[in-house]
């Protein structure tokens, strides 16, 4: 075919390929005409990133490879996942869609009105891949904690599903980055001229619900079995508790934010040598991602041996207004209640600080997005009362970090427990080298999204969540636990993420909600080697294009799918 008639796609000028895929691809002469091995790609990607000094020209940076060279941004990705993640997701990911509308250069994802009610089918026909397993949902409503951003949160889902491409190998033609442009509540958006999602309020929560209910059904009628993650919707109950049963769906902010603090919980409790039922946890911050944590570790309290109500009053979860209790006066939000206490005699716990001398913790978990309130007096009185106290500060980016990793060691004399939700780097105390704990949720979500789509699940069960939680707290190194860490170390995040998949797929086997037969007998070794086969390798894509070249295959398309 001709160049006149063939437009290579993007991917297809990726300067490892040798002369003849490039004359096969039509990109002959298109590209300088040095065929360079894959480390000097990467060898140069570094370079321009180390000659920008702000995270937001990074993440602009990335995102152009991205749009251009997916293969080589994955390999980037992939051996270098420690720098990139946190320039591609949180914290940067954060100011990129503060900045969105305006930093906006060419489509990235796929965009639906509530102006596109009664066609969303039709919609979804204009995405460019035909197969697609997996997709990250968002309205946009509460991203991180920077609030209702509107469309301008689209860098969530792309940035969510880079990671399930980079830790899970999940092929990136097969993810669909998917924001709902339901109004915004943001006056400034609608008021700023570059916005550029549509300037009327947010709809009303049953508009929403009518919405979605057309959405999930036509998704699933053009992508059979496709699954589907909820991210950063300001109220996720509802879509929650209403698809969970009927589609293939998770929400990662309540699911996934608990099943990654529950591993290293686990961790953690079991490193205290204080039995569950002795725990005292308090939650600062009540909203869905801190009431799903508190769920995720009640069940690991009630499967070591307590009730359910037994573990439950085992914590005490405070608001804006204070400690969550019966009388306090106020209506309580609906996902409140369960953990709301009856035993204050009356009294009203207005601040954290009043909770934590009521309660005496052994655990203190934060979700509260708002930055140093774990004080200095407060972490000395942690290390007071606990040998080994667990201070968990969760809240992302890393200004709304209720302590950071260094106030965390130094007033618990080196004793805490530490798990942060945004990175921190590692501190020296007392002539000792200290290596924070990030309990990021890029450890479950891509096993917990890989593990669904190999055993073709009709649900994602609770049950799932568990072994996703339990198997990434089963997956540390003795090196890693030796160093003290509630985490394994980011640079085998693939291999974590097999692990995690597999024991989601066993999960799913267990729960009767797997449909695929060719693994159901398999032994682990088998099964673990079968799903890493299963992962998409950016490092092997070069050599499957010089193979499909050789063959002559794909020529009509360039490359296919090589080519994204």
């Amino acid at each position: 075919m001709s160049a006149s008639t063939h437009s290579p796609r993007p991917g297809a000028y990726d300067t490892s390929y040798s002369t003849a895929v490039r004359k096969h691809n039509n990109t002959y002469g298109l590209v300088p005409p040095a065929v360079e091995s894959i480390d000097l790609q990467v060898t140069r990607c570094l370079e321009q990133l180390a000659q920008k000094s702000k995270g937001i020209d990074k993440y602009l940076y990335l995102s152009g490879l991205r749009n251009t060279n997916v293969h080589l941004f994955y390999r980037l990705v992939v051996q270098h996942i420690k720098t990139i993640a946190p320039l591609i997701y949180t914290p940067t990911v954060g100011e990129a869609c503060l900045q969105w509308s305006h930093n906006y250069v060419q489509p990235e994802g796929l965009y639906i009105s509530y102006s596109d009610r009664g066609n969303i089918k039709s919609i979804l026909e204009n995405w460019p891949e035909t197969k697609v397993q997996i997709t990250v949902i968002t309205d946009g409503s509460r991203i991180l904690g920077l609030g209702d951003l509107g469309i301008n949160g689209m860098g969530i889902p792309i940035g969510k599903l880079a990671l399930y491409v980079g830790c899970a190998g999940i092929r990136p033609d097969l993810a669909l980055p998917l924001t709902l442009d339901l109004g915004t509540g943001n006056k400034a958006l609608r008021e700023d001229p570059l916005y550029m999602g549509s300037r009327r309020e947010k709809v009303s929560a049953q508009e929403e619900q009518e919405f979605l209910d057309e959405l999930m059904v036509a998704l699933n009628e053009k992508f059979p079995g496709i699954v589907i993650q909820f991210e950063d919707f300001k109220n996720p109950f509802p879509a929650l508790e209403r698809y969970r049963h009927k589609f293939t769906c998770f929400n990662d902010d309540i699911q996934g934010t608990g099943a990654v603090i529950l591993a290293g919980m686990i961790s953690a409790v079991k490193r205290t040598g204080i039995p569950v039922r002795d725990q005292r946890a308090v939650f600062f911050g009540a909203g869905s991602a801190g009431v799903g944590v508190a769920k995720q570790i009640v069940e690991f309290f009630t499967r070591e041996g307590l009730t359910e109500d037994e573990a439950r009053r085992c914590f005490w979860l405070v608001d804006t207004k204070g400690l969550i209790t019966n009388d306090r006066g106020d209506k309580l939000a609906d996902h409140k209640v369960y953990f709301s206490r009856d035993d204050n005699d009356g009294r009203q716990y207005k601040s954290l600080a009043e909770v934590v001398d009521f309660v005496k913790p052994t655990i203190l978990m934060g979700l509260s997005t708002i930055g140093g309130i774990f004080s200095p007096e407060i972490l000395t009185k942690m290390a007071k009362w606990n040998d080994t106290p667990i201070v968990f500060p969760l809240s992302n980016p890393s200004a709304n970090s209720e302590c950071t990793f260094e106030e965390a060691i130094k007033y618990t004399n080196g004793r805490a427990l530490f798990a942060s939700g945004s990175p921190f780097a590692e501190f020296e105390f007392q002539g000792r080298r200290y290596i924070p704990g990030q309990g990021n949720n890029m450890y479950v979500f891509p096993g917990i999204g890989l593990g669904t789509i190999l055993s073709k699940a009709t649900e994602v069960t609770q049950s799932m969540i568990y072994a996703s939680a339990t198997s990434l707290s089963t997956s540390l190194t003795s090196s890693e636990i030796s160093q003290g860490l509630l985490y394994p170390d980011l640079t085998r995040i693939r291999d974590v993420s097999a692990i995690v998949a597999m024991e989601v797929i066993r999960a799913a086997q267990q729960a009767g909600v797997d449909r695929e037969p060719l693994i159901k007998d398999m032994k682990d070794e088998d099964l673990k080697s079968w799903v890493m086969s299963k992962m998409y390798d950016p490092n092997s894509e070069t050599r499957r294009v010089e193979e499909e070249a050789t063959r002559g295959k794909g020529k009509e398309n360039g490359i296919m799918a090589s080519h994204l």
